[in-house]
């Protein structure tokens, strides 16, 4: 890719609630820009973006993938993210990575959870975005009440680009507002062709008022614009997208478009609006990084020849080898260079580098800031490292990880599968930082974390698929936190000769239970940091965060605590690190035991489809699982529920609730947060 070309290269994901069309959207986008020469659809498991075997038998997206593909004199890095709850981390590193994004709401459903979670993930990273409302073709869509559940839910300045034509079934084609004129996508090429022509005389009214409120908004960017428009000059369409450009990338505007993937309409427009509304590598506020040898804050400029800075933001395993994607800051790659890892501080050798096409790779001997692409060679590189160069190691923001909830037990079929059975986990761990794997000390069980019941049963089925690893699970089971009803305070002195030295350390620790929700947060009192040198006081953070991993009725992380250390006294001559670190343990673990310790159950947010005739039936079975309904919205035909259930008590519920609504509920949950567990529960624990 030509250095010069930087301000025409695109990088952007496709993000939406589960089901809501972003495959479909991918599959339209590679085919109208000469990737691919046949479109497959999700529901035969026939997509290209959907390579995976277990994406492909389930009809969803799994793991989200990359893409290269070029529409007019503009290239895409395209990532076709998934929908699902429990593949949010796919999310989260992809928006990490990404300049801007296409967020997909269905015209029916309108935002639904996911979408609002994936909205939240694009805020964090400040990813500009605009939207397509997907499904235009389906009975009951209503684009203006998906606008209005835009301002509602999402607080944001949603603008429409477009009017359509017909409605429902008899959709075929938009009004461009911006380009006066009608879109129409002929059916006999598959949408191939455009045609455009006059607006209809009875929609002209319809579409002036349309038009003025882009220039209103476009004007808030334009004063040029604003002053021909306040004294009646008309106003071309060329000169609104720069001025709403700049609203989306200043993250103030959401354009919307209109279309149906399926059917084949509204996506050419939709690739013009990417190269026309959303940002380049050039126009996105330069990274922020830390000079690791000073600690020194500095931005990375995307400049070619600036030094190497890039991040890898998803590692995958790849016909047994270890395919790392990065997405550079400043600087250039070539196969043979030696590079600086930021966590592991060694250094490392780039083999080759891929162009990904989904799972395919072309490979290319160069890669410069503002590229997405992959390498082999890079061993000990995980999700979130920086790579750069060892004269000037850089170390950039990282990723924010969600934590698992469910947990399920499994064990090796045979001897030769006990053998292949640790290093496929350990696979499985760093291409998901959201999996984890631990041994339960009591039983000697190896115990997998995830983040829910679909996530779990992708990696067994991934570890007999690509692994060729036979296991045998238990039932899925809830992971846990604990917390304290009361306050407790510890003192400690931890004194002894270990190896013919001493070793002291002493400490008051106080823990106090906070309110639902607070998490979890660790004070240092100023007179303690005030005696102890700068880099060992930081420290004596990190020794607390580790002794709060393990509570003590189960073993299972603290959660909504306040710890704080009050008294440490320093003595360069006694006080060790050993020392320290066994009276912070011995005073944690003994503060927790006297604050009358509980647990705290995983509380999902859901949201429920079912027929109005089985409301009733519903929100009935929802109160016996515990559940405390939040609200209940119509739409034509069906009513919206949401509540939120424990987790514990959602274990099947596919089945019960299909069995009560004859087959036609449906529901998605995410996690909201822990709650205090009930009696049962603890009386299975002792308590």
């Amino acid at each position: 890719m030509a250095a010069a070309n930087r301000n025409q290269i695109r990088n952007f994901g496709i993000i939406s609630h589960i089901d809501a069309g972003k495959t479909t959207v991918s599959e339209r986008i590679l085919f109208y820009t000469g990737e691919i020469h046949k479109m497959g659809e999700v529901h035969d498991g026939m997509a290209a973006m959907d390579w995976m075997e277990q994406e492909q038998e389930r009809g969803i997206t799994i793991t989200a993938s990359a893409t290269c593909c070029r529409w007019h004199d503009y290239t895409f890095n395209l990532i076709d993210t998934p929908g699902h709850i429990d593949f949010t981390i796919e999310v989260e590193r992809s928006l990490r990575a990404l300049d801007g994004a296409v967020a997909i709401f269905s015209a029916v459903e309108g935002v639904q959870p996911q979408s609002e979670s994936v909205w939240r993930q694009a805020d964090r990273y400040q990813v500009p975005r605009i939207c397509l409302i997907n499904k235009m073709d389906r009975i009951g869509a209503d684009h203006r009440a998906v606008l209005i559940d835009m301002i509602e839910k999402l607080h944001v300045k949603p603008i429409l680009l477009q009017l359509p034509i017909g409605t429902e079934d008899g959709f075929c084609g938009v009004i461009d507002l911006i380009g006066e004129k009608t879109l129409h996508f002929c059916a006999a090429d598959l949408g191939q062709t455009v045609s455009d022509g006059e607006i209809p005389v009875e929609l002209l009214e319809e579409v002036q008022q349309a038009r003025e409120r882009i220039i209103e908004v476009a004007a808030d960017y334009d004063d040029s614009i604003l002053n021909d428009f306040l004294e009646g000059e008309p106003i071309a369409g060329e000169r609104l997208l720069p001025a709403l450009r700049q609203g989306v990338i200043n993250g103030q505007l959401f354009p919307v478009l209109l279309g149906s993937a399926l059917r084949n309409k509204g996506i050419q427009p939709l690739l013009d609006a990417i190269c026309s509304l959303l940002p380049s590598p050039l126009d996105i506020p330069p990274a922020a990084a830390t000079r690791i040898d000073n600690q020194a804050e500095q931005t990375v400029e995307p400049e070619i020849k600036g030094p190497l800075c890039a991040l890898a933001f998803k590692v995958l395993a790849d016909e047994g080898r270890k395919l790392t994607y990065l997405r550079l800051y400043s600087g250039s790659l070539q196969p043979g260079d030696t590079v600086f890892n930021s966590r592991s501080h060694g250094e490392e050798k780039v083999a080759r580098l891929f162009r990904m096409h989904s799972h395919k790779r072309e490979r290319i001997e160069r890669a410069v800031a503002g590229d997405i692409v992959t390498a082999t060679g890079l061993k000990n590189v995980l999700t979130g490292d920086t790579i750069s160069g060892a004269e000037q190691p850089l170390q950039l923001a990282g990723l924010d990880y969600p934590e698992p909830v469910v947990s399920l037990a499994v064990e090796p079929k045979t001897v030769d599968d006990r053998d292949k059975l640790p290093p496929a986990l350990e696979k499985l761990q760093w291409e998901d930082p959201t999996f984890r794997v631990k041994e339960d000390p009591e039983t000697g069980q190896t115990l997998l974390t995830g983040m829910g019941e679909l996530h779990l049963e992708v990696v067994v089925q991934r570890l007999a698929t690509d692994f060729g690893v036979g296991t045998r699970t238990g039932r899925p089971q809830v992971v846990y936190r604990e917390t304290l009803t009361r306050t407790s305070t510890q003192h400690e002195l931890f004194e002894r000769e270990i190896d013919g030295k001493i070793h002291c350390g002493e400490v008051t620790i106080s823990i106090s239970p906070q309110p639902r929700r607070s998490g979890l947060s660790i004070e240092i009192a100023d007179a303690v940091l005030q005696q102890w040198p700068e880099e060992q006081g930081e420290q004596l953070r990190e020794k607390i965060a580790a002794a709060c991993q393990s509570g003590p009725i189960a073993g299972y992380p603290l959660n909504d605590l306040k710890l704080t250390l009050t008294e440490a006294p320093y003595d360069s001559h006694k006080t060790t690190e050993l020392g320290i670190s066994a009276a912070i343990n011995r005073a944690i673990s003994r503060a927790l035991n006297n604050g009358k310790p509980t647990l705290l159950e995983p509380v999902m947010a859901l949201e429920l489809t079912t027929p109005a005739d089985y409301t009733g039936r519903v929100m009935g079975s929802l109160q016996q699982k515990r559940g405390q309904v939040e609200g209940v919205s119509s739409r034509p035909g069906q009513d919206v529920i949401r509540a939120a259930v424990p987790l514990l008590e959602m274990f099947g519920y596919m089945t019960e609730l299909r069995s009560a609504t004859r087959g036609q509920g449906s529901f998605t949950m995410e996690f909201s947060h822990f709650d205090q567990a009930p009696a049962e529960t603890l009386k299975k624990f002792g308590l």
